[in-house]
């Protein structure tokens, strides 16, 4: 929830200079009431739009709420679903959040899951149980065609907007057991899923963190907000 509408135009402006195309893929998530201008300022380019929340039902007497068809007829491709924020703040449970991603998956949008610790779940050494519980709704027979079709994205809250960062072993490891984990109930999808680091990442670690075998890319926060930040984790991410 940061900006306004000359800041979003700005940052839209400095992403857009760059040659995207030449890039790993790119999507950003501005804050829902700017979703359409900056749908239309990226519609010639590569980079795609997101969204940072949906609601779990399709439609009806919601108020306040957003359906996975709006944020469709919008142009939107990607969709965040269970941010830490959203869980921590608002409450959101895995079960609302696996409803959120049918949501989408049934509108043909790509739900990026969010899974991680609270620093507390970490040094009472759960780390692996929480993110097997989060991720647990996706591993049923409803739920795994959704996951064939999601991202995951690992954020460690105890490292998000605390100017703290796993370092890239502790990131590797949960991304490691996210993999081996889902090799038990869906082999198929395990090799193929993208698996993001959301934590802090930054230019001066983003190249020590992708280079980590089973982190496929960044679920980038405050860097997001700073154009030239934002296109060196790009750059970092790209494959030698």
């Amino acid at each position: 929830m940061n900006g306004d509408q000359a800041t979003t135009n700005s940052l839209v402006e400095g992403l857009l200079i760059a040659d995207a195309g030449s890039l790993p893929e790119l999507g950003v998530c501005p804050p829902l009431p700017y979703l359409q201008a900056v749908g239309a300022a990226l519609a010639a380019s590569s980079i795609g739009l997101g969204a940072q929340n949906v609601c779990q039902f399709s439609n009806g007497a919601y108020t306040g709420e957003v359906s996975a068809a709006m944020l469709r007829d919008l142009g939107c491709k990607y969709v965040l679903v269970g941010h830490s924020e959203r869980r921590q703040l608002f409450g959101e449970d895995s079960q609302q959040v696996f409803e959120k991603a049918l949501q989408l998956f049934d509108v043909g949008l790509t739900p990026v899951i969010c899974v991680g610790e609270t620093q507390r779940e970490r040094e009472k050494g759960v780390t692996q149980g929480v993110v097997a519980a989060q991720i647990a709704p996706f591993l049923t027979e409803q739920g795994l065609p959704i996951l064939e079709k999601s991202v995951l994205a690992y954020e460690p809250v105890w490292a998000i907007g605390t100017g703290l960062s796993a370092t890239p072993g502790q990131a590797q490891d949960v991304h490691s057991f996210i993999r081996r984990h889902l090799e038990v109930s869906a082999p198929g999808v395990a090799e193929k899923i993208q698996i993001l680091y959301g934590g802090s990442v930054k230019p001066a670690n983003a190249e020590e963190l992708f280079a980590m075998p089973d982190i496929d890319g960044g679920l980038i926060g405050g860097a997001s907000l700073v154009a030239r930040d934002f296109l060196a984790i790009a750059e970092a991410a790209r494959p030698s």
